[in-house]
């Protein structure tokens, strides 16, 4: 299989480039591309290394230099693959989508298991993330997540497994595709999302997650001091009124985005009457953007933030999450 276009691996850390009996960063991008026979069918492949951080350690600041750098390199007609740690790959992937709006496809991929262990699954989703990333009909796919032979889109990934190698589902569209032998397989092409020209990834917004008998006192000290905040709500856009009270209070001030708990989210207009219901939801100033996880409508929040977007632009900028 011949590449089309010129390759270049970024890599961040994560699992993919650890070794040893208690797993440590240990591979750069260029120990990466040695570890895997068969990348040099893609021809040369040009690394750099960007960080060497575990997935917990990366920061907003190190997300964004990341992304940055993937959609520079993705401008000038790389195929780009970003090798990541798994735990925050998938904001990092989103916050790069929404700031990259070329032609040349961004493949982020990792590893469940470390390099030096038995069944290393990284050189399996190195080699998927190569191929989709040469591939000519990758081309306007945007950033999206190799993992165990499927293909997700940015905007509905999320890490579904602590543990197995197919750690990353879409549990809200489904995968769009495969890598079979080799060869890119596409069902669907995902709408690109609306581009954010982010300068900055500075803002706090924290996530406030409805439970059972919580009440308002949690909204009020996670809204203080905060630049904005996501509010994941019960099933369909629901939440008990008291909390509902608190948000309308804190969105007044700060914007809010609402999400949902459950995995496959959509919030209803109008099915329920009772007070905290979905009606009364949207009859506040709160963000609907329940088709979002919590953790990609933080990374989005943020980067309307870091564009410096005004409430109307925030709105306008999630309308297509509802």
């Amino acid at each position: 299989m011949g590449s089309t276009r010129p390759l270049r691996l970024l890599a961040a850390g994560g699992t993919i480039a650890m070794r040893g009996e208690h797993a440590v960063p240990a591979l750069d991008a260029a120990a990466l591309v040695e570890a895997v026979p068969g990348l040099e069918r893609f021809g040369p492949i040009a690394t750099e290394s960007l960080r060497q951080l575990p997935g917990p350690q990366m920061g907003q600041a190190d997300a964004l230099a990341v992304a940055l750098a993937a959609a520079a390199a993705a401008q000038h007609g790389d195929g780009v693959v970003v090798t990541h740690g798994t735990d925050t790959l998938e904001e990092t992937a989103y916050l790069c989508d929404l700031l990259y709006a070329g032609e040349a496809p961004i493949v982020f991929t990792g590893a469940i298991r470390p390099a030096s262990a038995m069944g290393a699954d990284g050189p399996a989703n190195l080699l998927d993330a190569a191929a989709i990333a040469a591939a000519p009909e990758a081309a306007d796919l945007g950033a999206v997540v190799a993992f165990a032979g499927e293909i997700h889109a940015a905007r509905f990934v999320r890490k579904v497994s602590s543990t197995s190698p197919r750690a990353f589902g879409s549990p809200n569209a489904g995968p769009i595709g495969r890598v079979d032998d080799g060869r890119l397989r596409l069902d669907a092409l995902p709408a690109r999302p609306m581009t954010i020209p982010v300068e900055r990834l500075d803002g706090r917004v924290p996530i406030a997650t409805s439970a059972l008998g919580d009440g308002p006192e949690t909204i009020d000290a996670l809204a203080a001091g905060a630049d904005g905040l996501v509010a994941t709500l019960f099933g369909a856009g629901h939440v008990h009124p008291a909390v509902l009270a608190a948000l309308r209070t804190a969105a007044a001030r700060i914007p809010i985005v609402a999400t949902v708990r459950p995995e496959q989210g959509r919030m209803l207009h109008a099915t329920y009457g009772f007070e905290g219901s979905e009606r009364d939801v949207r009859a506040t100033p709160l963000i609907p953007a329940a088709s979002l996880s919590p953790a990609a409508a933080r990374i989005k929040l943020l980067a309307c933030l870091g564009a410096g977007y005004g409430p109307d632009e925030i709105r306008a900028a999630f309308a297509e999450d509802d």
